[in-house]
């Protein structure tokens, strides 16, 4: 049976419904249970080890990498792979999360009277407040909701958003906790783009030594754009004789020379420099470059020492290059 255009939105406009609404009957179980489980996790010595089946597995695997990445130690733990052998990478120091949308998962039953005998702290996230698995818990967060978004009432969907939603909102509890803060995040995080925005610094890609394009206050417009183009960063810083930045000349201020008629071969720079020029501190993020230059809608930065001195320069390409964009 084929399905229209608009009853394909309708089924999607639905499941989107079901599951917002889900999510929002949680903010009344943020409650002392909520609070309870955020303790063993903040007392907890070892790790927080989190365990599921099916689409429970799933959505544990993703809160114990979140709460990983923001500050509490944890990995998951097959409940099945557990009992037969895995058991033993549980500790007395560790705090289990457990997921089961029906509280009765076979796997997870099979392992609660090991897991209470070596009495690890025990946090079960169900569907079902009366199941085995909340009844042994040492705290149960409340996960059920009212029906699923599947029209048949099978397919996790619904109850799978609710479980990562109560996941992420223990693991961002933790992390204010903690005062875990940007730096701590990069490093766990640094490969890719993200690592990159949070822990490289302005003096790993900045041009330095003879790579700076400067020339002095005195010098010829002539000069200046022999020494861009021999440094290849469209721009010059224009600097004192004691090496402080007085201005800055790019490309763009060339072609608005021309504009105005100036005589490239007879003009001094001082004349037509912008002065000034925007700055920032080798030991700043390259990220906080990449704002400085955005907000003021620049290409190129010039980098000043703690005494002002010019130490290096950089533009929009480093920073492309660098993966920083």
């Amino acid at each position: 049976m084929s399905a229209t255009k608009a009853d394909l939105r309708k089924t999607g406009i639905s499941v989107v419904a079901i599951e917002s609404a889900a999510v929002r009957d949680l903010e009344a179980r943020i409650n002392e249970d909520f609070v309870a489980a955020c303790e063993y996790m903040l007392a907890c010595k070892g790790r927080i080890v989190v365990t599921g089946i099916g689409k429970s597995g799933h959505i544990g695997n993703k809160i114990a990498a979140t709460l990983a990445s923001t500050g509490s130690p944890a990995f998951f733990v097959h409940p099945g792979e557990a009992s037969h052998g895995d058991l033993g990478m549980i500790t007395a120091s560790d705090v289990v999360l457990a997921l089961s949308n029906s509280g009765e998962t076979g796997e997870i039953i099979t392992i609660l009277p090991l897991i209470k005998r070596m009495h690890a702290p025990l946090i079960s996230m169900t569907g079902s407040l009366d199941s085995t698995l909340a009844r042994e818990a040492d705290v149960n967060l409340d996960v059920s909701v009212a029906k699923e978004a599947c029209p048949l009432d099978l397919a996790p969907t619904a109850s799978t958003t609710a479980a990562l939603v109560m996941g992420d909102a223990l693991a961002i509890a933790l992390l204010e906790a903690r005062g875990f803060t940007a730096e701590d995040f990069a490093l766990s995080h640094p490969g890719g783009s993200l690592g990159r925005r949070l822990l490289l610094h302005v003096h790993d890609i900045m041009h330095k030594d003879n790579a700076i394009p400067a020339v002095t206050r005195d010098a010829s417009l002539r000069d200046a754009l022999m020494e861009m183009t021999a440094k290849g960063l469209g721009m010059t810083a224009v600097i004192d004789d004691e090496g402080r930045p007085v201005g800055i000349f790019t490309d763009g201020d060339l072609r608005r020379c021309l504009d105005r008629g100036i005589d490239v071969r007879s003009a001094n720079i001082a004349e037509v420099m912008i002065p000034g020029g925007k700055r920032i501190a080798p030991d700043r993020l390259a990220a906080e470059a990449l704002n400085l230059m955005e907000d003021n809608k620049i290409n190129a930065l010039l980098i000043v020492d703690e005494n002002e001195r010019l130490c290096g320069a950089l533009n929009m390409h480093d920073l492309l290059r660098a993966g920083v964009v």
